[in-house]
């Protein structure tokens, strides 16, 4: 049987992995635990501790408090535009398309994180580097 493994890891190796994916991860956690108005928080405790130790763990935390920005800029948006009675099902849809992307995309990102790859999230703000 023919079976393929996994280069040998170190543990620090692991656990910056490890970081990188609950950092991806923090996104939704602090997000639910918010209701959504705090959903950068997570990330950035990550990027405040883990800046200056890990290069994969910091583009992670950074990526991942960008895109939380990013969409509550778009959220904002979006509320302006529902006080208008004819762009309601504007501010709908994109509320919507918010709900999506905030929970698929940092899924994917931890996936990418596992495998040890840095993520770029799609059409975010460069805030933290």
């Amino acid at each position: 049987m023919n079976e393929t493994y996994a280069p040998h890891q170190t543990s620090h190796q692991s656990t910056d992995r490890t970081r990188a994916i609950l950092c991806h991860l923090s996104l939704i956690i602090s997000a639910v635990l918010s209701l959504g108005m705090l959903a950068f928080v997570g990330p950035l405790i990550f990027w405040f501790i883990y800046k200056d130790k890990s290069d994969l763990v910091r583009n992670a935390a950074a990526g991942s408090f960008n895109f939380a920005v990013t969409l509550a800029l778009a959220s904002m948006v979006a509320s302006i535009l529902a006080f208008t009675v004819i762009l309601l099902p504007a501010a709908w849809i994109i509320w919507a398309v918010i709900y999506i992307v905030s929970i698929v995309i940092p899924i994917i990102a931890a996936m990418a994180a596992s495998r040890y790859q840095k993520y770029r999230y799609p059409l975010t703000l460069p805030l933290l580097r």
